[in-house]
């Protein structure tokens, strides 16, 4: 394929933008090349500026579980955008659209709406310490809940020292209140919350990870996380920015069999316009202001576009709950494809698969945590994206990205998919 106009597209926003893009990934620093640059998309398809049509596996990191241009999102939009845009004041689709994923999701009573996912996370974490008063919280290797400072950390030099900045402009006081653990494993868990004693008030996860790849938790581990909160007066925040809506109406809670004690939400959750939220229970979310000394504020926090986008996407998934199983279906053919197409090719791989979410990776050891998901050879996942992009397949950019499957994939789609990966020199 032939990406003539993206290629001086990208030259020149890079004069004007950092980079080139508004988010880093985008800029193919790992798989080399050129960024596609999408002029419209419908359904299954992006089409870009250079005319060439493209299956797309990401659906905008997510959101779009429907498809791309999806009728009743859309006319939801337009129709609400045409009576203003924002307002900064209440508006009734803001409550239409909580007490519509309060209804749809297990463990919560009230949700507060926020313009991104880093958003709900950065403010879940501030309202876990104000309600319990301790200042110190976990978060695993490998798991990313947006670019706030607390969650920019990197690992210490063992299980139970202290984590350290891994981007500039983040302090050491801030890290220092940030411990780093290891996905799918207690007992690195247990080793912080001993040394730690009556210090930690919140962990955080993605209950399904997402950002080193599709990682299942253990059974094991998930419901010893859920134990060893209870058991010492830590409150267990769910990362469902990325699962929410996707993996079921009530999310991975309800997939996991899990409750955790506040949820973060995002991308599924506003049909595809900017937008987060985070929730809990009645007690919890009496701690935030106004009814709380917990500060959160945002001037654009449930603007009515993203509102009306967030109404129409939920409304369709709490009226069609068969699209989850849809989905689920798809990617299991897809996942039975691409096993047997890589087969082939006579070299190590793993594929890991939940739901509407899987990830390859090019190892031979099973991938269950960042280190192991970090042991995947890049050069031969560079052959791997190039030579699907070659033939019209975008995937994400980079080996520490899940796919997601959008619902109007048709098995035709899933099959040229397979049959590029057959064409693939690995």
């Amino acid at each position: 394929m032939i990406y003539k106009r993206s290629s001086a597209l990208f030259s020149e926003a890079k004069k004007y933008i950092p980079g080139g893009v508004n988010s880093p990934v985008r800029a193919f620093k790992s798989v080399g090349g050129t960024p596609i640059f999408v002029k419209e998309a419908k359904g299954a398809y992006l089409y870009d500026e250079d005319d060439n049509r493209l299956i797309d596996y990401i659906a905008s990191w997510g959101p779009l579980i429907l498809g791309h241009a999806y009728e009743p999102v859309i006319n939801a939009v337009v129709d609400k955008a045409k009576k203003g845009t924002s307002f900064g004041m209440p508006t009734e689709i803001e409550t239409e659209l909580a007490r519509l994923a309060v209804s749809m999701v297990p463990n919560i009573d009230k949700i507060r709406f926020v313009n991104s996912g880093t958003e709900a996370c950065m403010s879940a974490v501030r309202l876990a310490r104000g309600y319990t008063g301790k200042d110190k919280i976990i978060k695993f290797a490998g798991c990313y809940h947006g670019h706030s400072d607390s969650f920019l950390i990197q690992a210490g030099s063992g299980a139970v020292t202290f984590g350290s900045p891994n981007s500039p402009g983040v302090t050491q006081g801030t890290a220092k209140d940030t411990l780093l653990a290891n996905y799918n494993d207690l007992a690195s868990v247990e080793a912080l919350v001993s040394a730690n004693s009556k210090e930690i008030a919140a962990v955080i996860i993605e209950p399904v990870a997402g950002n080193m790849g599709c990682i299942i938790p253990s059974d094991d581990f998930i419901q010893g996380l859920r134990l060893l909160c209870t058991q010492n007066d830590i409150l267990l925040i769910f990362d469902e920015v990325m699962t929410g809506f996707r993996l079921g109406k009530g999310g991975a809670q309800e997939a996991l069999a899990i409750d955790a004690d506040i949820m973060c939400f995002g991308k599924v959750i506003g049909g595809g316009l900017p937008v987060g939220a985070f929730a809990a229970n009645n007690e919890i979310m009496s701690y935030l202001a106004p009814d709380g000394p917990v500060y959160q504020a945002g001037t654009l926090s449930g603007n009515p576009l993203a509102m009306s986008a967030g109404l129409a996407m939920l409304t369709e998934l709490n009226n069609k709950p068969e699209v989850f199983e849809s989905l689920a279906n798809k990617t299991a053919y897809l996942h039975d494809g691409l096993e047997q197409a890589l087969l082939e090719k006579k070299i190590p791989y793993q594929i890991n698969r939940y739901g509407s979410m899987i990830s390859v990776h090019f190892t031979d050891e099973p991938v269950i945590n960042f280190e192991t998901s970090a042991k995947g050879n890049n050069d031969t996942f560079k052959k791997y994206f190039h030579g699907m992009l070659d033939q019209g397949i975008y995937l994400p950019p980079s080996a520490f990205e899940s796919y997601f499957l959008n619902d109007a994939l048709s098995y035709e789609d899933l099959d040229a998919t397979i049959r590029a990966v057959e064409q693939l020199s690995l």
